[in-house]
Parts: structure tokens; sequence; C-alpha cells
């Protein structure tokens, strides 16, 4: 007879039950409402196993007014984390609702966990409580680029405002370990986002990191593909794109807001007339799936990643649908073993030295 955790799964050589998802139901924009409802339709229509964190009364009248009591358990957490507070807030709240999800992660309740809470919070949170894996120097974001013919992914988006050559380097390989088990790109094409295509072009940081970059390269390593610009964020010429979280944040934000101005430019250019409004209509197919693939709620959000755990941040203004599809993520990661994946690229090759893991470490 095989012993189990807390939450049901087996421990011997039994196959793995399906992952569990530790939903923060407090965080988000519109919290505690939408986050509950995404809960339920990720369980009702994706069949996938989650818990809700936060302050029980409430989520037990909001799962009711579904039908979902039954359904869905609940892991009280008396506190939360506000959408304006950000890193310190680990230490102010213990017992916050991304804090309790964390616990249950180390505890083996969870595997995974989904917040729409503030980043900063979250970042700060679930890094001290799940802490950076073996040799991990600080976790990245990583978010996705809607690029075709496979999106491209973004690392790191804004965990790591100052960082050094040796960060940049593990973030590549982050980001690689999260496009091949998220999107099944077997050999990503890495890129380093600087001022100039030429080599020798950037920063300080950016120069050095180019010289660990491509000595990263080859056989088993890094497939590198030199520098990039901004204008080829979303030209599909790498598949994971570098960057300290600085400049990733900054560039994530101006494609955010030039396509969120393209899209209402069309639509007033698609609205202005009565021949207008006939075009859009003969091409509302194109234009629906168009604006589905810009939408960020369909990709789940960011993933922090080099952590002893599954972390997805979903978008602060994430509504049920976003919610939902951020658990999908998280699911299928823990299903393709990123933590583990993560483990196996960052082998004595890929780690930094002892001595500036210590550095890189965020004090407690």
């Amino acid at each position: 007879m095989t012993s189990q955790s807390p939450a049901g799964r087996p421990s011997g050589d039994e196959p793995a039950a399906p992952p569990v998802i530790a939903v923060d139901a407090m965080g988000g924009d519109h919290a505690p409402r939408e986050i509950v409802a995404g809960a339920v339709e990720a369980s009702r229509e994706h069949g996938l196993r989650v818990i809700l964190v936060g302050r029980t009364p409430e989520l037990l009248a909001l799962l009711s007014e579904q039908d979902a009591a039954r359904e869905i358990p609940i892991v009280h957490a008396e506190d939360t984390l506000a959408m304006h507070e950000g890193a310190l807030a680990s230490w102010r709240r213990p017992r916050s609702s991304v804090a309790v999800a964390c616990k249950l992660i180390r505890q083996g309740d969870a595997d995974a966990l989904v917040s729409a809470g503030s980043t900063g919070g979250v970042v700060a949170t679930s890094t001290v409580r799940l802490r950076t894996q073996p040799g991990v120097l600080r976790p990245a974001l990583a978010v996705v680029l809607p690029t075709l013919p496979t999106p491209t992914i973004l690392v790191d988006a804004g965990a790591n405002a100052d960082a050094k050559p040796e960060m940049l380097v593990q973030f590549a390989h982050l980001g690689v370990a999260y496009a091949q088990t998220a999107h099944g790109i077997a050999e990503p094409r890495v890129g380093l986002l600087t001022i100039g295509t030429e080599p020798g072009k950037g920063n300080r940081l950016t120069r050095k990191a180019a010289e660990l970059l491509a000595a990263a390269a080859g056989p088993g390593g890094l497939d590198y593909r030199g520098n990039i610009e901004g204008h080829d964020l979303l030209a599909g010429r790498v598949d994971v794109v570098v960057a300290d979280g600085f400049t990733g944040n900054v560039a994530l934000k101006s494609v955010e807001g030039a396509v969120r101005f393209a899209f209402d430019e069309i639509r007033g250019a698609l609205t202005s007339g009565t021949l207008a409004r006939a075009g859009a209509l003969l091409q509302r197919r194109a234009l629906r799936g168009l604006r589905d693939r810009m939408d960020s709620e369909s990709y789940g959000g960011a993933v922090l990643l080099g952590l002893n755990g599954t972390v997805v941040i979903a978008h602060g203004d994430s509504h049920a649908r976003g919610v939902a599809q951020a658990c999908r993520l998280a699911h299928d990661l823990v299903a393709g073993r990123i933590v583990d994946q993560v483990r196996r690229r960052l082998g004595p090759a890929g780690r930094a030295p002892a001595w500036l893991h210590r550095r890189g470490q965020p004090e407690e």
C-alpha cells in the first residue's frame, strides 16, 4: 500500500495524480468574484483540480452562487496583498493568501500557485517562501508575445530591475525550458535585447552578457542568435528574448500600449461609416481571431521561473476567462515538469559561482 500526501497524491510507483492548483482568490482588480468564477470554469470546463485560498465566508458565498461549494475546497487565509503593495509586503503580511498558497506547495498539498495580485508582492512572497532552485541566482518573469507560428518568450519581464551578466545567461536557460515545456519548441532560438544588432552594441551589462551567451552556445547549450532590437520583438526572429527586468518591463509595456493603440484606431476606422461597418462584418472571423491572439487573457499570464514550485501571475485586470487560462498554464507546466526542466538546464555548466549565488539571494 502506498502512502499519500495530504492532497491525495501517491508517493510510490503509482502514476502521479493530476496537479493541484492553489488559486489566490483575494488578488486582482476583480477579486474575489472573478477569481472564484475563473476557478469554477477551470474545474468544470477543463477538469482541473483547484483550491481557493482566501477568506472562507466570502469564497463560500460566491461558490454557493454557482452551486460549486462541494466541488472546490477552500483553504482559509485571513490576510491579503493589496494591489498597490510591492516587494516589502512579503514580510509585512506573512499570513496573506499568497503566503498560505506557497505553504500548501511546500507541504505537498498543491503543485502550483496562480495569482492575479500585485506582481511585486507575489514575486517577493513566492521567492521567500518557495526559495530559488539550487544554482539559480534570481527567479525571472517570462511572458508570451503573440508571434506566429509560435509565441516568443520575453524573460525577464520585470522581476529584476538590476541584473548581472551571469543572470541574463540563466534567464536564457529559463526561457528555453519554458519554451520547450509550454510551447513545444524543440530548439528555441535565443536573442539578447539591446540597442543594435551588431556585436559590441549596448551598455556594459549587455556587452558582457553577449559574450557569455555566445560562450554558452553550441551542442547541448543555447542556440544563441545574437542581438535583437525592440522592433524585432514581434517579428519572430527568435523564440526567447533575454533582457534585464528593467529593459524587459519597459519593452513589454511599450508593446502592450502599441497594440492597444492600434486596436483602438482599427476599431475607429471600422466603425467610421456604413461601408466600413459592412467590410468589418465580412471580416469578423479574421478580426475576432486577431483580437483573441492579442488578448493577454488568452495566454494565462507571466510565469515566475527558477523557484522550487510553479508560479503563474495573471494580469491584475483578469476576469474569469483569464484566471481559468492561468490555471491551465500552471497545470501544463507542472505536468511538463518545468521545475525539473530548469534543474536539468542549469546543471554545473549553467550555474554561477557560489560567491555570486550568495550575492544574488534576497535578504530575509
